[in-house]
């Protein structure tokens, strides 16, 4: 992901003058191929998070297209009060671009967490969110969104899910229904993707027909489809790398409100420090994103 990342700042910066890239000393090798395309649009302004959003404020301000990239909680939490006023209050345009989300650098510890990066962007005005985990997908939403004068935020996973989504199907602010089906919508962000579809084949020989939603636009959020899908299966469950609170589950819960008689559970991480410094996969074991979990979890809300 993070080399389709450099490889699309090149395409678009060939094309279009105004785009620059500012890094908190991470990617620089990837992006020597940016720098040297495009002589004065790249800066490595170095571990000064906050710095790096202020001074693509102040490019955005002057006309600018800029791309503000370094690791999620460096990028999302250290730098929210830039973020806040030199982006969101000014009502400037830009992107920010992150890699290592929610534990994708779980051996690095809590300091490299990034469980609420979602919630933090999407409380602010003027803001996009788009989780691409697919090279496709990346470079199709960054390309139809990077100059709309909003700030958007890319929130770029280290692994992929690994399913082939037709690059048609995928529109900035439109979900795609990955596969139709009547008792159950799972509704799905990022790599776990790749999980959900391993689940599939299974429910399907216990007869039970799973509508799959992928999300790689969370705001904004399609409720449309959403509504479409539990409407008629009237059960459903999410799935996302990121807080209980204030993730893609509360936009659910919100566009559903009005529906009658909807059951509904979710995988996601609880509000809680985790110490288990394993690998990613680790990670995933312990708070459950794993086919196993997703299919009891999905047999346990059928029964009720």
């Amino acid at each position: 992901m993070r080399n389709t990342f450099a490889e699309t700042m090149l395409e678009v910066g060939l094309i279009d003058p105004k785009l620059v890239v500012l890094v908190g000393d991470i990617s620089h090798f990837a992006l020597q191929p940016f720098a040297q395309a495009c002589p004065g649009r790249f800066y490595n302004v170095g571990i000064c998070e906050p710095t790096i959003v202020s001074m693509s404020a102040g490019l955005s301000h002057v006309g600018f297209h800029p791309v503000a990239h370094t690791i999620a909680p460096f990028l999302i939490e250290r730098s929210f009060e830039q973020i806040k006023l030199d982006f969101c209050y000014q009502e400037r345009g830009g992107n920010l671009i992150s890699v290592g989300s929610a534990f994708d650098y779980s051996g690095l510890g809590v300091s490299h967490y990034c469980h609420d990066d979602i919630a933090l962007i999407k409380a602010l005005p003027r803001t996009q969110i788009v989780y691409p985990a697919m090279p496709n997908e990346f470079k199709i939403l960054f390309e139809q969104t990077y100059k709309n004068d909003y700030l958007t935020y890319f929130r770029l996973p280290d692994h992929k899910h690994n399913y082939e989504i037709p690059n048609h199907k995928i529109k900035f602010g439109e979900a795609v229904v990955v596969q139709e089906g009547t008792d159950i919508t799972i509704v799905v962000i990022g790599p776990q993707l790749g999980t959900v579809m391993e689940s599939i084949q299974e429910l399907k020989q216990n007869q039970i027909s799973a509508e799959v939603l992928y999300y790689p636009t969370i705001k904004p959020f399609d409720s449309a489809t959403l509504v479409e899908s539990v409407s008629k299966t009237k059960n459903y469950i999410v799935i996302e790398e990121h807080s209980e609170y204030g993730g893609i589950g509360d936009d659910v819960i919100r566009a559903v409100k009005a529906l009658d008689n909807i059951h509904s559970d979710a995988i996601n991480i609880p509000n809680e420090f985790s110490h288990n410094y394993g690998n990613y996969k680790d990670q995933c074991e312990y708070y459950g994103f794993t086919s196993p979990n997703i299919k009891r979890k999905i047999k346990i809300l059928l029964e009720k």
